[in-house]
């Protein structure tokens, strides 16, 4: 899954600007993605005052519903794809000559750096699919990054009390993902058994969100259930979690990100002329810089046309500390205290 808007709007997030713990819940937005089936998606990132948590730029929850999803070829730049299927089976092949089957459980994570292409089809006549799709905004646009592809059929899993996990990106409770990222982040399946109140370790200096898959639960006093993702900011080392009748939700996390964001289509960029660079070269008529996927007859998914005006990143709502400075300038300061310069691009795996 992608997206497939017909008539894409922009999405212009400013970088996020967190200020310690809150509970609020981001609504979804019903996004009907065209074709023949006309399948809707549930899509809760980016949003307007709280556009990314951390890196994470985009969520589309789909299903459970019984349909073919076939996704023709179709291009990805400044991103990374994360796929991530609760049921059903599909088939993922892409410009790098990738062609693998991704189940439940596992995890497709696919590198577009400055340019790749790919298409999914679910296996099966109208299955029974049901899962996330998510990008992961990368650092300077991707530049300088190598398109590539990851497979991960056996993740990490950790217990704690009342609870069991299994950590696709980062680390959570101990346990690492071997899935290469390039910005400190988290996303991680918990499951809470009926009756379990669990408390799960965060990160202070990440900002967190969750989402429900399944049941309805409490989140440090907040009820939640399926439909909003709910935002929980920074400044938590836990989070109380609870279920009478169990649950299963998807937590999503990272260091907040520090760069402006231009989003359209399936393209990230940082102003109105990468956008166009890269809609321009995905309809040039030998492209290059997004490649082949082979095994369509030459079949893609043509560029929408361009809105009107141009694309734009737009601010989040105005956060300031007591002492009048934001909180990235203070993140800033910490990266800088460590030795990682905002901007710069380190290699993060696990």
């Amino acid at each position: 899954m992608s997206n497939l808007e017909v008539r894409p709007a922009e999405a212009p997030c400013r970088s996020s600007d967190p200020a310690g713990p809150e509970s609020t819940l981001l609504e979804a937005r019903d996004v009907p993605l065209g074709g023949v089936r006309a399948m809707h998606v549930s899509r809760t990132l980016p949003q307007r005052e709280i556009p990314t948590v951390g890196a994470w730029c985009f969520l589309d929850q789909f299903g459970p519903e019984h349909t073919d999803m076939q996704v023709l070829p179709h291009p990805h730049s400044g991103l990374q794809t994360v796929t991530w299927p609760i049921r059903g089976e599909i088939r993922h092949r892409d410009s790098l000559g990738s062609d693998v089957v991704l189940r439940p459980g596992q995890l497709n994570l696919m590198t577009s750096g400055p340019g790749i292409a790919h298409s999914e089809f679910s296996l099966g006549e109208a299955p029974l699919i049901e899962g996330l799709q998510l990008w992961v905004a990368l650092p300077d646009g991707g530049n300088g990054i190598t398109p590539s592809f990851e497979q991960h059929v056996k993740l990490p899993e950790f217990a704690i009390e009342g609870a069991q996990g299994i950590v696709a990106l980062g680390e959570l409770a101990g346990a690492a993902s071997p899935a290469t990222v390039f910005t400190p982040i988290v996303g991680a399946q918990i499951t809470i058994a009926p009756g379990a109140s669990p408390v799960l370790p965060l990160r202070p200096d990440f900002e967190h969100a969750v989402l429900v898959l399944a049941g309805a639960l409490r989140v440090d006093g907040t009820p939640h259930e399926r439909g909003p993702l709910l935002y929980l900011g920074t400044g938590r080392d836990e989070l109380p979690l609870a279920s009478e009748e169990g649950a299963t939700v998807f937590l999503l996390g990272g260091e907040p990100f520090a760069e402006e964001l231009v989003m359209w289509w399936n393209f990230v960029g940082r102003s109105h002329e990468d956008i166009v660079a890269a809609r321009d070269a995905w309809e040039a008529p030998d492209q290059t810089r997004f490649g082949h996927v082979e095994g369509h007859d030459g079949r893609r998914i043509p560029a929408p046309p361009l809105p009107g005006g141009r694309l734009r990143p737009r601010g989040r709502r105005p956060i300031a500390l007591s002492d009048g400075r934001t909180p990235l300038a203070v993140l800033a300061a910490a990266r800088t205290a460590r030795g990682v310069r905002c901007g710069s691009r380190p290699q993060w795996s696990g």
